[in-house]
């Protein structure tokens, strides 16, 4: 069955999952939300259209993404469920299905006007950690390359904890043993990627210096970009209420020589 260009709300994709609305559009990329006709869940669409605006390196990326969702098992991680291919009105697409979660982004919350003391932000970054630790665990280490808040979903806030994290949109992932081939992919977000990975470089810590990058717009409110540098250095301090020891150790996972960074460190 022909597939339109938009998918309207309530069309049907695989005979299965019924659109409810849009979430986010880039290129030739579309994210959906969707109703599980067969399990009466809700879930989100990935879809990747071979239009004016595609590029191989999309079909590649989009590919890894689903191939790695496929091969983890977190509870903090969207869980993959299907990949099928689309007949369109303008030729051949593909679309994988993962879990929905329900929150809304740290960049969301942040703009609403949201503020984190240092203890939430400490128990935020614990947690991503414990993603990290998995993520970097695996054989070969998986690198999310792309962690920023607007990719860190929170559940509300429960008792003293400032709600469940999910890191999630793994269109950027990439595999250390892919990362020393030959062919290279510059991905990331400026303000959030690290020195290295504009050469198209990426390491484990290389998702670190992405981590402390977002804890810093989570503690001064200000994009990095927007704060001052020195020799590469992110000045934060001045913008924010932190104790000495999170400053430094926030200094530390930004620092632009990714030699000079922590190995994945258990607690902030």
């Amino acid at each position: 069955m022909s597939q339109s260009q938009q998918n309207a709300p309530d069309e049907v994709l695989h005979d299965r999952y019924q659109i409810q609305q849009q979430l986010g559009k880039n290129a030739g990329r579309r994210t959906l939300l969707a109703h599980d006709l067969q399990t009466q869940a809700l879930v989100v669409v990935k879809l990747l259209s071979f239009d004016n605006d595609f590029e191989w390196d999309d079909l590649k990326l989009f590919q890894r993404e689903a191939e790695t969702l496929k091969a983890l098992s977190h509870s903090a991680v969207p869980q993959y469920l299907d990949y099928f291919e689309l007949e369109l009105t303008y030729g051949k697409g593909f679309a994988f299905v993962q879990s929905y979660v329900e929150g809304r982004s740290l960049e969301e919350h942040i703009q609403a006007g949201r503020t984190f003391s240092e203890s939430e932000v400490r128990q935020l970054a614990q947690s991503l950690l414990e993603i990290l630790t998995y993520l970097h665990g695996r054989q070969p280490p998986v690198i999310h390359r792309d962690i920023k808040p607007s990719n860190i979903l929170l559940t509300d806030r429960s008792g003293n904890s400032p709600g469940q994290v999910y890191l999630v949109d793994f269109g950027s992932v990439q595999t250390l043993a892919a990362n020393q081939g030959s062919t290279i992919t510059v991905v990331g977000t400026y303000g959030y990627m690290p020195p290295e990975q504009f050469g198209g470089h990426a390491t484990p810590v290389s998702d670190l210096y992405s981590l402390g990058a977002s804890l810093i717009y989570l503690s001064t409110g200000k994009h990095p970009t927007d704060l001052p540098q020195k020799d590469l250095r992110i000045q934060f301090a001045s913008e924010a209420q932190l104790s000495s020891a999170f400053t430094s150790w926030l200094t530390w996972l930004t620092e632009p020589n990714l030699g000079d960074r922590p190995p994945l460190p258990s607690k902030p």
